[in-house]
């Protein structure tokens, strides 16, 4: 992922918990001599050395095959928002401002692991549906599902881990312009409804 200076994201704690919140990546790889693409949910388990990122592929989904043992990307969008150049105030001094895009990104890069075993499978799945569920009332677990639903289910897809991912982060968010600008930019997001997000990492530059 191409990230010019002045938006690298370093902090792994901060590239760590913008995974954990957005939850949806998409994973590129190149294996079996093709590139494949797949839009998946995610889950980012323990950390440091420790860390890696597990998700699920349908069995039907020719992605996995040949994949284990090679090096892959998954990247995360986080937030994004267009810039509109009427919202900087250096517009009324010279005019010298055209739109942009400002995004918050994050990209994994491992090598790959295969996950083809029942047992290994409920593995990837249990803190998969955990991250999604734990904060409802009534949290929904695995265990829930008749035992011959889920093992018909289970042969269906195949579990896949990229183990101590390597996290880099795009936090485009108008660094290179005066404090003024990019805090006029913020203001203008704020009256576009749902791009409140965007503007807040912006005010926080």
């Amino acid at each position: 992922m191409y990230i010019p200076p002045p938006y690298q994201e370093h902090r792994q704690e901060v590239l760590v918990g913008a995974i954990r919140q957005r939850g949806f990546g998409t994973l590129a790889s190149f294996n079996a001599g093709q590139l494949h693409v797949s839009h998946l949910p995610f889950v980012l388990a323990g950390a440091g050395e420790e860390l890696t990122l597990i998700a699920h592929l349908a069995r039907a989904n020719p992605q996995w095959r040949g994949l284990a043992g090679t090096e892959a990307a998954a990247t995360f969008l986080i937030d994004d928002a267009y810039i509109s150049p009427g919202w900087y105030p250096s517009k009324q001094d010279a005019g010298r401002v055209v739109p942009t895009w400002n995004y918050i990104a994050v990209e994994a890069r491992g090598q790959m692991e295969v996950v083809e075993d029942a047992e290994g499978l409920l593995a990837l799945l249990e803190p998969l549906t955990a991250a999604h569920e734990n904060h409802r009332p009534r949290p929904w677990t695995v265990a829930e599902a008749p035992a011959d639903y889920l093992a018909a289910l289970l042969k269906g897809i195949v579990g896949i881990r990229m183990v101590a991912p390597v996290l880099t982060g795009a936090w485009k968010l108008d660094q290179k312009k005066a404090a003024a600008d990019r805090l006029g930019a913020a203001a203008g997001l704020r009256r576009d409804e749902g791009a409140e997000g965007i503007a807040g990492w912006m005010e926080q530059v």
